[in-house]
């Protein structure tokens, strides 16, 4: 483990723009600096880097960060790894200590992400010492390389083989990572004692494979059985860390080949993502035993320009490729390709590739069948396209799927094709424009957010990420811990009160890094106002964040009220809550008076 203070004083020695510019020609563009994303493929620059604030967002496909997080995301390094390579270009050296990181509180040091980790390191000396499983990962074709880049291990024939490596167990927190299982509590036989619930292992007998985040942290596992045992493949639930419709297996590791292909083949399996990386195929990921989701593709074409599906030959491959199809669509945009590899019934791109090689995999690969050839020829073999019946029951199944495509040119291009097929006129087949262009505008599945008022905590929070130096004059003890907000805005303002008050914005994020405020900090800082051109100066933060806290302020006191209204109630107020409750009403009645004037809240 590595100090927190020395992560921060290694911050406040480097600067990101050099850190950058190394890697990315970055120009300045007034109080920041710009360049085309190193993330994603763009003809305009929308990569922003802020000196003051030492913190990187790309406002094309929102990813951010400090110097240690795009040296993380660049080079594809781990965090312990990626402010190693930092220290080495500024002469820092790195000390390491065991245990409790200070700065950290003892329970955050063992959070859910560590607990993974444990179980990862766990799992990999297992399978060191498992003759079976290493006999077996040989017989698929891998190699001793390919098994540590992405992390494989075993985890034994147990019940409860990971009680030697957590000595709570049993705890509430051992729950929630997924690793284990409680069985249910029942009645005994007749005249027996109920049985009692019982813990153990959700991976027994089983090859790991690690799933990995954006910063290669472990979330969750997925573990294949050795043999013939069912289920063969089997997942980490949904947990506070893991959610399988957003994350991809192997796309920590493929990132960097993902880039310089300017594509990515996503493939169903684990094994099928290792078996092509042993081959050399180092841009395939895979699914986590779920369906593609909007969001795997979307976060797949900010990658690269093309995604291609592979997927068996069999009537269940070609009804997995449907269903990419149909999200697909939404997020569609012109440039940007998805298509579709079907293989022989008999293989799957893991036998595919071992059996026939590299090249012949890459042959097929480039003759895959594009996603609008996909759609129009799936469509029209079900139909009789030789009557007009069959012809208008081919546009009426057609319909709901082109009506669902955005891009303007792939859009105006597939409802020609559609109707040459049907034998009309393009401006005969009515309801197949996306709903933009018929003046009815309705964002699209995968784009459709549900926007929420922000909470005042939410709102002090993206305020005094701006500018952290404003979080001193905040008392934390004002600051309610009931939302993520606002314990991510209470943990922000004891950190710059206790500490420095000359943070930037990078330091903030790095001290929180990995702890239970990240999504929060996350969610802030999402929009990239952080980092927008208006200067500071001018949006005058100090009235805006005096204004929030005064509006905090009446909040408290309004709960506050009503919990002595609900005592009221029950006829068990002392007198000294009937005057506070008094004086309560008083000093927000005047309070209502003096706001009621205001015109409107000050914008995020």
């Amino acid at each position: 483990m590595i100090p927190q203070d020395f992560i921060q004083s290694l911050l406040g020695r480097v600067d990101i723009v050099d850190v950058i510019d190394r890697h990315v020609r970055l120009k300045k563009a007034g109080a920041n600096y710009k360049a085309c994303c190193p993330f994603h493929n763009e003809k305009t620059p929308s990569f922003n880097v802020s000196p003051s604030k030492q913190f990187y967002h790309c406002f094309g496909c929102g990813v951010h960060g400090n110097a240690i997080g795009f040296v993380m995301e660049y080079s594809g390094l781990t965090y312990p790894d990626a402010i190693r390579e930092l220290a080495q270009q500024v002469g820092m050296e790195v000390p390491e200590v065991r245990g409790t990181l200070p700065g950290r509180p003892a329970a955050q040091a063992k959070g859910l992400a560590d607990r993974m980790m444990e179980a990862l390191n766990y799992y990999r000396a297992e399978l060191k010492k498992s003759a079976e499983a290493i006999d077996y990962l040989k017989h698929r074709g891998l190699s001793g390389e390919i098994a540590a880049r992405y992390g494989l291990g075993f985890a034994p024939e147990a019940w409860q083989s990971l009680k030697g490596v957590f000595a709570d167990y049993e705890s509430a927190q051992m729950r929630e990572t997924g690793l284990v299982i409680d069985s249910e509590a029942g009645e005994g036989a007749e005249g027996a004692p109920a049985r009692k619930a019982r813990r153990y292992d959700r991976f027994r007998g089983r090859i790991m494979f690690p799933i990995l985040d954006s910063r290669g942290g472990v979330i969750g596992f997925g573990g294949r059985v050795i043999g013939d045992g069912e289920p063969k493949y089997l997942n980490s639930p949904e947990t506070p860390l893991f959610e399988k419709g957003r994350e991809l297996y192997g796309l920590w590791q493929a990132r960097r080949a993902i880039r310089d292909a300017n594509l990515v083949i996503v493939v169903e399996g684990y094994m099928d993502v290792v078996a092509l990386a042993q081959s050399g195929i180092d841009n395939a990921v895979a699914t986590l035993g779920t369906a593609t989701t909007p969001t795997h593709v979307a976060k797949l074409l900010r990658l690269a320009d093309s995604v291609v599906f592979c997927f068996d030959g069999d009537s269940a491959g070609r009804k997995a490729a449907w269903k990419a199809l149909e999200v697909s669509l939404p997020v569609l945009a012109d440039g940007k390709s998805v298509a579709f590899l079907f293989l022989p019934a008999e293989d799957d791109p893991d036998t595919f590739v071992r059996r026939q090689g590299k090249e012949a995999f890459l042959e097929a690969l480039a003759a895959a069948k594009p996603l609008s050839q996909f759609l129009v020829t799936e469509i029209s073999s079900k139909v009789d396209m030789g009557s007009e019946e069959g012809r208008a029951r081919f546009l009426a199944r057609a319909r709901p799927l082109v009506s669902q495509i955005e891009a303007p040119a792939l859009g105006a291009m597939i409802r020609k094709r559609l109707a040459d097929m049907a034998g009309l006129d393009p401006g005969q087949i009515p309801g197949f424009m996306p709903p933009r262009e018929r003046g009815q505008y309705r964002p699209a599945p995968a784009a459709r957010v549900i926007r929420r008022a922000l909470s005042i905590e939410a709102q002090i929070l993206q305020r005094v990420l701006r500018k952290p130096g404003l979080a001193r004059s905040i008392d934390p003890d004002i600051v309610p811990e009931a939302t993520a907000e606002g314990r991510a805005l209470h943990g922000v303002v004891t950190l710059v009160r206790e500490g420095d008050s000359g943070l930037t914005l990078g330091q903030v994020i790095a001290h929180f890094e990995g702890s239970e405020h990240s999504a929060a900090l996350d969610a802030a800082l999402g929009g990239g106002s952080i980092l927008d051109e208006v200067p500071e100066a001018e949006l005058d933060l100090e009235a805006e964040l005096e204004g929030l806290l005064g509006r905090l302020g009446l909040q408290r006191s309004e709960l506050r009220k009503a919990e002595l209204e609900a005592l009221g109630l029950a006829g068990s107020l002392s007198e000294a809550e009937r005057a506070e409750l008094a004086a309560l009403k008083t000093r927000q009645a005047s309070a209502k008076g003096v706001n009621s004037g205001e015109e409107s809240q000050p914008k995020p």
